[in-house]
């Protein structure tokens, strides 16, 4: 490969459109991230909603995942993925400009939250199941892992600063009001990915009258016969089940049992985005050191031990600090080990393809439902940045 070559892909990786497509990405987490302050104190603090409240709209908000994820990517294999990120950011910004709305009017209740936590969850899925093989779309292949990084670590610096503005936020103007911000950023990442200009590759039309249960199918029978990615979905899985019982009560423990304030919680959850900030860019050189199993291995070790302090933790400064650090670790493996899954999965996706479509096919798209499908069970499996802490 010439030098100029090189330089070339290499600029790609910097283009103005993935640059907005990072930007995008970012403007969202950092408003979800102060939705992840705001919602819980909102339930918890201000409709004083019982540990059942909460334990239903833990459920709702992961419902979604289970019942849309899989017809999610084959709709994203089938049509153009901009307009369904942008129409998923207009939708996730209307319902949740209810909430405020209907605080203002003093007729907001937890019914309502259940609503809004279905919808949302619908709209977050259809975005990502979207986003997730649209990257491929503006980064060559060889360069995959090292845009992934990028876009990992600038999403947990947002996640970071969403969370401990949201702390900000909640304390001076409320909880409900504090909304508005994510309203925003669903708005303005919207308006981001509209601009992007790179043309995707044209789908092959459907061979025959083909339905989307077919597609959904074929997407399941290539993970099953892939035994890599068979191994990580279904570690993914167990992993998933055990964390979705420890995290349920989590924002409700610290808010109501421990006493935490919201600026508090804002602050914790703050300090572990920076931990994931630094597992997003160390990813590749502890990848490149201990190899991507071990990396994927120890993430998955590490998420449930990191629970382990919240089971013994009481009220005061002290323990905040000690949960504090240890979401920072947790998160800094999880993010570590997610780049890494996705990078197994891509790199995977393009060896199997190319020995049978050709690799100019696969770079030009051809992956169509199986990268699709195997990358979006893993975001329904086993979520990312602070999904696998607060629902």
């Amino acid at each position: 490969m010439t030098t100029s070559t090189q330089t070339a892909k290499d600029t790609k990786v910097t283009s103005p459109d993935l640059r907005r497509l990072v930007a995008s990405e970012c403007a969202s987490l950092s408003g979800s991230a102060v939705s992840t302050v705001a919602l819980p104190t909102l339930a918890v603090l201000e409709l004083h909603a019982s540990t059942t409240q909460i334990a239903v709209l833990a459920f709702l908000g992961q419902l979604p995942n289970a019942v849309v994820a899989l017809p999610a990517g084959a709709l994203s294999d089938r049509y153009a993925k901009r307009p369904q990120m942008i129409a998923a950011d207009l939708t996730a910004a209307a319902v949740l400009s209810t909430i405020p709305a209907a605080a203002f009017a003093g007729v907001l209740g937890i019914g309502q939250l259940y609503a809004v936590a279905v919808v949302l969850g619908i709209a977050k899925i259809v975005h990502d199941a979207a986003a997730i093989s649209y990257l491929p779309v503006l980064v060559e292949p060889h360069q995959l892992q090292r845009a992934n990084s990028r876009l990992g670590a600038a999403s947990s610096v947002a996640d970071s600063a969403g969370s401990n503005a949201g702390a900000a936020l909640v304390g001076a103007i409320g909880a409900a009001r504090s909304l508005l911000a994510d309203v925003l950023s669903y708005l303005l990442s919207a308006l981001l990915i509209w601009r992007i200009r790179t043309p995707e590759p044209v789908a092959a039309p459907p061979e025959g009258r083909r339905t989307l249960a077919r597609d959904i199918g074929e997407g399941l029978r290539y993970v099953t016969r892939q035994p890599t990615i068979r191994t990580v979905i279904a570690a993914l899985s167990t992993l998933s089940f055990g964390l979705a019982v420890m995290n349920t009560y989590w924002a409700y423990y610290l808010l109501d049992r421990l006493g935490t304030s919201p600026s508090a919680f804002g602050v914790i959850m703050g300090i572990g985005g920076v931990g994931g900030a630094v597992g997003a860019l160390l990813a590749p050189r502890i990848a490149a050191r201990i190899g991507i199993g071990p990396t994927i291995i120890v993430g998955f070790a590490v998420s449930p031990l990191a629970q382990v302090p919240l089971l013994c933790a009481g009220p005061g400064l002290r323990w905040q600090i000690i949960l504090a650090a240890t979401l920072a670790v947790q998160l800094f493996w999880a993010t570590a080990s997610g780049t890494s899954q996705r990078s197994l999965s891509w790199g995977t996706s393009v060896l199997s393809h190319s020995s049978s479509l050709g690799k100019v096919k696969a770079r030009l798209g051809g992956m169509a439902r199986a990268p699709l499908g195997i990358s979006r069970l893993q975001g329904a499996l086993g979520g990312n940045r602070h999904a696998h802490v607060l629902s």
